[in-house]
């Protein structure tokens, strides 16, 4: 756990400065930044998606997962969750839960925070999750001069995700396989893929929807592969 517990100390870090930095900048600055954010996301997204190796089952966690989650509504619960933490924190940003879910998406689904969890759980090293920290603290300052304090919060679902993957690949060792853990970072991209379309304003997706598509890689995998 304790690459997790540096990663989300850096998200935390860097959104704090990003939330000082958020009234300093014009909303054009904001705009490009979340434009050049959303350009990367693509283009990370784009990666990932072609590391998958069976297009049956990239495809197939895609459109059950898609069903699970729009039938469960997980993006309605996501922003019901930023709803309560911004009550609580008393933050009265505009882009409060966009930021939550945002930042959240951002860190949570890339192939970094799998293979990263998985290798701090399977072999205690956390250096991939390490390096992730560096990167996600200075995207987090952007996103946090973007959308404020929402993004601050994302380091609570991060450290509730990326530690269960720890723990879960600590405790299941035989589980998480190679062709597994591609597969993942491959559905994962699929998912930033979205975000990026959805930050750039080129198409409304509710990207959380699609998140329920991750736990059922794991099942096909180990049905079809």
């Amino acid at each position: 756990m304790y690459g997790t517990y540096v990663n989300t100390i850096a998200v935390v870090l860097g959104s704090l400065v990003g939330v000082a930095l958020h009234r300093e900048f014009p909303d054009r600055i904001k705009r490009i930044i979340f434009q050049g954010i959303g350009l990367v996301t693509l283009f990370i997204g784009l990666q990932m998606a072609l590391k998958t190796a069976n297009m049956v089952v990239l495809f197939f966690s895609i459109l059950i997962g898609a069903v699970i989650g729009e039938m469960a509504d997980v993006e309605k619960h996501l922003n019901s969750f930023g709803d309560f933490l911004k009550a609580r924190s008393g933050s009265k940003d505009e882009r409060f839960i966009e930021g939550l879910v945002t930042a959240f998406l951002i860190f949570c689904v890339g192939s970094m925070t799998i293979v990263g969890a998985i290798e701090d759980g399977l072999n205690g090293n956390p250096s991939i999750l390490i390096a992730k920290s560096i990167l996600d603290g200075f995207v987090s300052i952007s996103l946090g001069a973007v959308f404020g304090l929402g993004v601050l919060f994302s380091a609570v679902p991060l450290f509730i995700f990326q530690g269960a993957i720890t723990l879960l690949a600590a405790y299941s060792r035989a589980f998480f396989t190679g062709i597994l853990v591609n597969e993942l970072s491959a559905v994962g991209g699929i998912l930033l893929l979205g975000l990026g379309i959805k930050m750039l304003e080129l198409k409304e997706i509710k990207v959380a929807n699609l998140l329920p598509s991750l736990v059922v890689v794991p099942v096909l995998v180990h049905l079809l592969l």
